[in-house]
């Protein structure tokens, strides 16, 4: 089988990391018999440079032609909020022509990183969650306005953006264990107390078999870290999920081991991992490619369905992890890291035993 992917590198450690991602993705592709063909377009700061819009035409034309979209990471100090054209409405707008509204973030601990987390091992025995993130509404897509002495950001849900996502967590909890934590800030937000009001409702009327528990956000940070093994399938709006995940990490030892998928109605999405630009770190060889391989990974699952080869691909960076496989945000004390082309070396080491 062939398919066609767009390739956005992106900005920072964005095109290292989605190097190596795409060394691993062809090769397991063609290890089952498929053909990738890669179509890499200019995307955020590296686009504005070129033709000052973070999301030029060709490059959007390119991501709603393909069958999934493959992307590194956007942003940096050059491109900062001083900035007249910056990277991240670019990829607000991407989100949104794409019809992804649904970001899923699985947080899960390899346990032979449990000495790379911060986090006492003895809470993170057993820890398996996924986010179920809103991610084309909010805040973040709300009108704004600004003037010298005042700024505004509109938080605007409406009930089928609600639902829709709610149906998303419970498909989710259905083939889990069937626990859904809706998280939202109900006792001062409006829009919090629609997203309860419909989340009860849509869970309680298509999801009977599912046990719903509301969550206060501040109470949420909390317990991620308190009680982490206790989360099943968590459900969030735009901004509660896009601080929360960013704690969640430290579940699984570090922001570079996380993947995410974005999906809408279709089989087309946006993979990502969760890490940003690190600009401190780029072109210096050192980025944990791991987030943007599982990436890859999900994009062969749920875009191309081609799940015999996603299966191999994660086994593949279990393999190279319980191995001993670590770059520098993971490495144990005294060890000596692997840089980022050796982290990819080892993956695609294990693809071909």
């Amino acid at each position: 089988m062939r398919a066609r992917i767009a390739v956005l590198g992106g900005d920072g450690i964005g095109p290292e990391v989605v190097a190596e991602s795409l060394r691993c993705l062809t090769a397991v592709a063609a290890k089952f018999g498929h053909t990738i063909d890669c179509d890499q377009q200019l995307f955020g700061g590296a686009a504005i440079d070129v033709y000052n819009d973070p999301l030029p035409q060709r490059t959007l034309d390119a991501c709603l032609q393909a069958d999934g979209v493959l992307l590194g990471a956007i942003g940096g100090p050059k491109w900062g909020p001083a900035a007249a054209v910056r990277p991240e409405p670019g990829l607000l707008r991407l989100r949104r022509e794409l019809g992804v509204y649904a970001n899923l973030r699985p947080i899960k601990l390899h346990p032979m990183l449990r000495d790379a987390s911060c986090i006492r091992a003895e809470l993170l025995e057993g820890v398996d969650l996924i986010f179920a993130r809103e991610l084309t509404g909010g805040i973040y897509f709300g009108e704004k306005s600004r003037t010298p002495t005042s700024a505004t950001d509109v938080c605007t849900y409406t009930v089928t953006e609600i639902e829709r996502i709610t149906r998303v967590a419970g498909r989710l909890a259905t083939a889990r264990r069937r626990h859904v934590t809706s998280i939202d800030k109900s006792n001062v937000l409006e829009t919090s107390r629609l997203w309860r009001e419909v989340a009860e409702r849509v869970i309680r009327a298509e999801f009977p078999a599912i046990t719903l528990e509301h969550m206060l956000v501040d109470a949420a940070a909390m317990h991620l870290i308190k009680r982490p093994r206790d989360f099943d399938v968590l459900l969030t709006e735009n901004m509660f999920g896009d601080i929360l995940t960013d704690e969640a990490a430290m579940l699984a030892s570090s922001l570079g081991v996380l993947p995410s998928a974005s999906l809408g109605d279709g089989k087309r999405g946006l993979y990502e991992p969760i890490h940003g630009s690190a600009p401190d770190i780029a072109g210096r060889g050192i980025a944990n490619p791991i987030g943007t391989i599982l990436s890859a990974a999900l994009l062969l699952e749920h875009s191309l369905g081609w799940t015999a080869a996603a299966r191999a691909l994660e086994q593949a960076v279990a393999d190279a992890v319980t191995n001993g496989a670590r770059t520098a945000d993971i490495v144990s004390p005294g060890k000596t890291p692997l840089s980022t082309r050796q982290m990819g070396d080892a993956v695609l080491a294990e693809l071909t035993r």
